[in-house]
């Protein structure tokens, strides 16, 4: 049952803009499952959107916490510098992909890692505009949402977006977009719209998370790299979600065979604890006078004794590697039920970051009724799911990577139950007990 008490509470306290796509009100948490107030338990196939990559309360995360906790909390490292922030930016110097030598910065939150990235390629190039992706997501900032490429909920009503900001459309074959169509569209930009001398940066998300999950084609990712060589642009990746063992490799580009001059992360950097990075050319990152980059909260020691844990955990484990291996049970999980559920339309995914698309059957029309109902009988039996997707079709699969095979079997079955419950029409008593059937915005 929902727990009404607190949500009435949190609709007297909370502003209405702040989304929710369940009633469950957490009570502790461990790897991949989390217990809400009335003891129910249910398995996290959501890890705060990609964030508890490492497992909810990794040990060896929460004793680089404590540990640092008995040190410092706070200094602001622009005021009173510390090792451990050094340090793991020498860390992320060596493992970003790209064979130069890099410089990073530090801040809280993927937002601000993609206003810092611009502002720097800004700085760097001299030149104003930015080049993003229909379906893209980058932050609800007003630079994170105007380059954001969805306007429900994120762009509607708050007014004029920054300016020199150019969206294309992303290559989808399952949309309709070829990787022709969209290189003739930015051919088209820069004839029509924008002299590419003016552009200081192309941003993209290797594989596309709120969006629906749709990887870069490797060509295209390719082209966009020549495109930025021939012009003098920068390529921007969007690592938020993409980065730290999500896709089978620490970071995304990897899988592309190219290199960004500048990489964001966030999210399973802190493995729970808010941290963010960007990464860049060390000429790139060196461009801002002393000053021009920074914020108070920015590479807290906590955030950063974390981030060295789940460097470690990642290597140690073999995480990696993991991904791998459950996503494609996911995937063949997930194609054992094409035949007797025809609105599946595609499995995807790279890793343990995948998804199902569902069509209305024997169409290519999107169904997000079905999805959400999806959603809903999972809630149902003790399994969050997400959302996603311009069209609302899409369920994306997030759950920690070190989630214990058991309970990896069991979030399998429930999965299974749920899509065929869903097929059915489902009863709504999801919804009766007040879950919100609108689906997931990114966080």
């Amino acid at each position: 049952m929902a727990d009404t008490q607190m949500t009435d509470r949190k609709n007297a306290a909370i502003s209405r803009g702040v989304g929710m796509t369940t009633q469950i009100y957490a009570e502790r948490a461990e790897n991949a499952e989390i217990w809400d107030r009335d003891g129910k338990r249910w398995i996290d196939f959501a890890a705060g959107i990609a964030v508890v990559n490492t497992g909810h309360r990794h040990p060896k995360v929460m004793a680089a916490v404590k540990a640092q906790l008995d040190r410092f909390t706070h200094t602001c490292h622009q005021v009173v510098p510390y090792e451990s922030y050094v340090a793991l930016a020498e860390r992320l110097n060596r493992l970003v992909p790209g064979d130069f030598e890099k410089k990073t910065i530090f801040a809280t939150t993927g937002a601000e890692a993609v206003e810092n990235a611009v502002k720097v390629a800004r700085h760097y190039t001299g030149r104003p505009g930015v080049v993003a992706f229909t379906g893209a997501f980058h932050g609800r900032t007003f630079m994170g949402m105007t380059l954001t490429g969805k306007v429900q909920p994120y762009k509607a009503g708050f007014g004029a977006m920054m300016p020199d900001v150019w969206h294309l459309p992303f290559p989808n074959d399952l949309l309709g977009v070829s990787q022709e169509d969209a290189t003739r569209a930015l051919d088209k930009l820069f004839k029509a719209d924008i002299d590419p001398k003016r552009v200081a940066a192309i941003i993209v998300e290797p594989v596309q998370g709120e969006g629906g999950f749709y990887e870069v084609p490797a060509g295209f990712m390719r082209k966009v790299r020549e495109i930025c060589d021939e012009h003098g642009m920068l390529l921007i990746a969007d690592e938020v979600q993409t980065g730290f063992a999500r896709t089978g490799k620490l970071f995304a580009m990897e899988h592309h065979g190219v290199a960004a001059d500048i990489t964001c992360m966030a999210k399973g950097l802190g493995g729970g604890l808010p941290i963010s990075a960007v990464t860049g050319r060390a000429e790139v990152m060196d461009s801002p006078d002393p000053g021009g980059l920074g914020g108070t909260y920015n590479g807290n020691p906590l955030g950063v004794a974390a981030a060295h844990a789940v460097l470690d955990v990642i290597e140690e484990e073999g995480l990696n590697e993991r991904a791998v291996r459950l996503g494609q049970r996911l995937k063949q999980r997930l194609a054992g039920l094409r035949d007797e559920v025809p609105e599946i339309v595609d499995i995807r995914g790279p890793g343990f970051m995948n998804a199902v698309e569902f069509n209305v059957a024997g169409s290519d029309r999107p169904n997000p009724e079905m999805t959400n109902r999806v959603r809903e009988e999972a809630l149902k039996r003790g399994l969050i799911l997400l959302t996603c997707g311009v069209y609302g079709n899409v369920i994306r699969f997030l759950a920690p990577l070190t989630i214990p095979d058991d309970v990896f079997d069991e979030a399998l079955g429930i999965l299974e139950e749920s899509v065929k419950a869903a097929r059915g029409g489902g009863s709504g008593d999801a919804a009766k007990d007040g879950n919100v059937g609108a689906g997931m915005q990114e966080a």
